[in-house]
């Protein structure tokens, strides 16, 4: 037998990249101080309400401010509010100490900035309902999957990374070699792939519904995303997602949770009866975060 038979292939991949590169992200840049805006706290409660539960876009919410209240605030205004709620809110769901289940599944969806299109990449507790990663870059690569795996794996580090921690992903190479990049720092998980759209194997009968929850997941966010047409920086878009993943892990109730919200804070929840109230408590204990 010829000895070309015998030689052994294999892929081998050197990333340029730093693990100290993939931890910094950056907190959002807020266009106003939320302690110094006009508005009382209970407008800006209505106006987070109607903006980020409802996804309603920006002037619809500035015609609804003055029919209801005969308030006049402008368009830019209201985009200003949310923004700075986003940069205030970003640090609570990056480092609240969730109480995590082993079903753990991740997705990209694409968005708009300016005539381009970016993507953010999503991993959620599908049994919980708790975002724990959205990352927004401009190129759906291995370094989007890095950063997106390591907001996951950042949850566990204080208590240790289950060593049967499994990630639910689909086809898409990036995650396997992020999972690559990061054993190299000793950071160890598995990764199984759901290929395609048809159970053509064990592992798409047994793992399907967890890629369909990841998508009912991106469904959500681009239905609450339509209203904007877009923004015009990745500061927005970080702001509208961090606003976006604030309501769904503490306010937002879920059919599938009984109608109890994923992650119930006392301070926020207890004795505040309407949206606006909860919103307002939110912020205030994610500017106690802060501090």
């Amino acid at each position: 037998m010829s000895l070309y038979y015998l030689k052994l292939r294999y892929v081998y991949r050197q990333f340029k990249l730093k693990l100290e590169d993939i931890k910094s992200y950056g907190l959002i840049e807020s266009p106003v101080d939320l302690n110094r805006i006009h508005a009382s706290p209970r407008l800006l409660g209505e106006i987070l309400t109607y903006h980020v539960n409802y996804g309603l876009p920006a002037p619809k919410v500035a015609a609804l401010i003055y029919d209801i209240h005969g308030v006049k605030i402008g368009r830019q205004t209201i985009l200003n509010y949310a923004a700075a709620a986003g940069a205030q809110l970003y640090t609570l769901t990056q480092h609240y100490p969730y109480d995590l289940s082993d079903q753990i599944c991740g997705d990209e969806t694409y968005i708009r900035i300016g005539k381009k299109w970016h993507y953010i990449c999503y991993f959620f507790d599908a049994k919980n309902k708790i975002i724990l990663s959205q990352r927004v870059s401009d190129k759906r690569n291995t370094e989007l999957a890095i950063r997106a795996i390591h907001d996951v794996l950042d949850h566990y580090i204080a208590s240790e990374i289950p060593e049967d921690l499994n990630l639910i992903v689909d086809g898409n190479p990036i995650y396997k070699l992020a999972q690559h990049f990061l054993a190299q720092h000793d950071l160890n998980f598995d990764i199984t792939q759901v290929i395609g759209l048809t159970n053509q194997d064990e592992i798409s009968r047994q793992y399907r519904p967890l890629k369909q929850m990841i998508e009912r997941l991106n469904r959500t966010y681009k239905g609450n995303y339509r209203g904007t047409h877009g923004f015009k920086s990745q500061n927005g878009v970080r702001a509208h997602v961090a606003c976006f993943t604030a309501c769904f892990n503490f306010l937002r109730p879920h059919q599938s949770l009984d109608g109890e919200v994923p992650v119930r804070i006392p301070f926020v929840h207890d004795d505040a009866k309407t949206m606006p109230d909860k919103w307002i408590r939110l912020l205030s204990f994610g500017n106690s975060v802060l501090q």
